[in-house]
């Protein structure tokens, strides 16, 4: 009688461990309720809410809520309506149910499906970020620079520090004239040529964009200022100089040579004193000094 009962219950034993194994494979090939999902994975309520869209495979009565990653509720997005089979979708403006903001972090969402006594935790997250980007630091390669092409300081570098991944972006008198960056690293630097900009100071301001859409406000980007100037003499006008005799004149230049015209004489010259030989004859005189097609000029006064 014992090994009858002990061989009854170990049959049993076998009869539900099988009748599980039916069951769990039932639910292995069972379809999703939910065909497919498609969430925001990262926005910022300064620039548009997330969305979540889900497919439903048949109509049912469902709940859409998103939670914390300690799987609090947050916010409630539909609370058990019957929804037809197909797409929804609705959009999160990073508010709790009570209205105030929600915190910078990671959130999940959850559905629902009433009818089906199924609650799905989708397996995408999304992270809302609020915090726009600070430029920690920028500053400029050189003072000034003459983009006239020369190979000769033609541009500028600007080398920034910001305090978290985001595209620099440099502006001038409020309008972007370099970026946003390629890279999102938080330490970068963007060339500036000035192709087209005639000749004086600048102030430029470095913000960025971060990855959410945050801008650095315009009162916090930060400040550089630089020059652009080209071949420049020294003075306007040159008086007291005696018929024949040499005389000097400062030239502003990064180029290696210019050209220069006095008179009727031209010629070459190098370095940041141009010394010349007065006409002979009294007189007033045009001097021209020419880089790469950018000139300035003095009038010289023999006599």
């Amino acid at each position: 009688m014992q090994r009858y009962l002990s061989t009854a219950t170990i049959v049993g034993l076998l009869v539900a461990t099988a009748a599980a194994l039916v069951v769990t494979e039932k639910l292995k090939l069972a379809k999703s309720p939910i065909t497919n999902a498609v969430i925001t994975p990262l926005f910022s309520p300064r620039t548009g809410p997330a969305s979540v869209t889900i497919i439903l495979r048949r109509a049912d009565r469902t709940a859409i809520t998103i939670e914390d990653a300690s799987q609090r509720r947050v916010r409630t997005l539909v609370s058990g309506r019957l929804l037809s089979r197909g797409s929804h979708s609705y959009f999160w403006n990073g508010r709790t149910d009570a209205g105030t903001p929600a915190p910078d972090g990671v959130y999940l969402v959850t559905v629902h499906l009433a009818h089906q006594h199924r609650t799905i935790l989708l397996p995408d997250e999304i992270r809302l970020d609020s915090k726009a980007p600070v430029v920690q630091a920028a500053r400029l390669s050189r003072d000034a620079f003459s983009p006239d092409g020369d190979h000769q300081a033609d541009s500028v570098t600007i080398r920034y520090r910001l305090s978290k991944p985001a595209r620099a972006v440099v502006y001038l008198n409020g309008r972007a004239i370099l970026g946003p960056s390629h890279s999102t690293r938080t330490v970068g630097k963007l060339n500036w040529y000035g192709r087209g900009f005639a000749a004086g100071v600048y102030t430029l301001e470095v913000g960025a964009v971060d990855l959410a859409g945050n801008a650095t406000a315009t009162a916090d980007r930060y400040p550089l200022r630089v020059e652009i100037r080209f071949i420049v003499l020294a003075n306007r006008h040159i008086t007291g100089v005696a018929p024949g005799a040499r005389f000097d004149i400062g030239v502003s230049t990064d180029a290696k040579r210019y050209g220069w015209r006095l008179g009727a004489r031209h010629g070459f010259a190098h370095g940041p004193v141009l010394t010349l030989r007065a006409p002979a004859s009294p007189g007033a005189y045009p001097l021209v000094v020419t880089e790469h097609g950018r000139s300035d000029r003095a009038v010289v006064v023999v006599g």
